[in-house]
């Protein structure tokens, strides 16, 4: 397992290795003192992990993980603050650990971060590259249960997909349920023909457009049809979005 740590301290980057010492099959694979190194390290490298500190000068871990709309590795926190401990769970965090680190408290993540990946290839064996016969087309049925509520709808009927942690909110006609699923593995399964990955919350059926107007940093706003969402288009994304729709 390839690991990047991320913290403003030199101290505590080398004092971090030293402990990841202990697990001879996590390899760090690169450091970085801010959130603007960070992601370069990720786009370059792809590791599996991150160790990622909070208080930082220039943006927060926090602050970079909303925004952050590129590739995103399993999130350890690592951090002398306590109270943030909720928010790093609803951000989707791996876990979360307090600093000074102890041995035993990180044997306990880097068992959780085995775990994971251990069900993410289980589960998305595919997931290295997906092959166009994995896409549902947008003809493709499916079947939604929320609660009591149950649907069987035509994907070219649902205009936008948005990310509510483990869930996925899905919108089609008047309807808005939820579905236990992740917006990564559902664009995984989504044909990039017709959807498109806007930022790190949504996923855009390209034939609901109505108005895309210039936003702010470079990127774009969409307006959906029929409800009139107005989406946000990443900077990161825009490139790709202008490169998928010119001639």
């Amino acid at each position: 397992m390839n690991a990047i740590i991320i913290d403003d301290e030199r101290l505590a980057r080398n004092e971090l290795k030293r402990l990841l010492e202990n697990f001879p099959h996590i390899q760090v694979i690169g450091e970085a003192a801010n959130t603007d190194e960070a992601g370069a390290l990720i786009e370059e490298l792809h590791p599996d992990v991150i160790f990622l500190d909070i208080q930082m000068p220039g943006k927060t871990g926090f602050e970079w993980l909303e925004e952050w709309d590129g590739y995103l590795p399993e999130v350890i926190f690592t951090t002398a603050f306590d109270e943030y401990a909720l928010k790093a769970f609803e951000v989707n965090a791996l876990d979360y650990v307090l600093k000074p680190i102890e041995l035993s408290r990180l044997s306990e993540s880097v068992q959780k971060l085995e775990k994971q990946l251990a069900n993410k290839t289980k589960t998305h064996p595919e997931q290295v590259s997906v092959s166009p016969q994995h896409f549902l087309s947008a003809q493709d049925q499916i079947f939604v249960k929320d609660g009591e509520k149950c649907w069987f709808v035509r994907l070219d009927k649902v205009r936008l997909c948005e990310s509510m942690g483990n869930y996925v909110r899905l919108f089609f006609d008047d309807q808005k349920p939820l579905v236990l699923k992740s917006l990564n593995a559902l664009e995984d399964r989504l044909d990039p023909k017709v959807f498109f990955r806007a930022n790190r919350k949504h996923i855009i059926n390209l034939n609901f457009i109505e108005k895309i107007e210039p936003w702010f940093s470079g990127g774009l706003q969409v307006t959906l049809q029929g409800k009139g969402e107005k989406i946000e288009i990443s900077r990161r994304q825009s490139i790709r979005f202008k490169e998928l729709l010119s001639l």
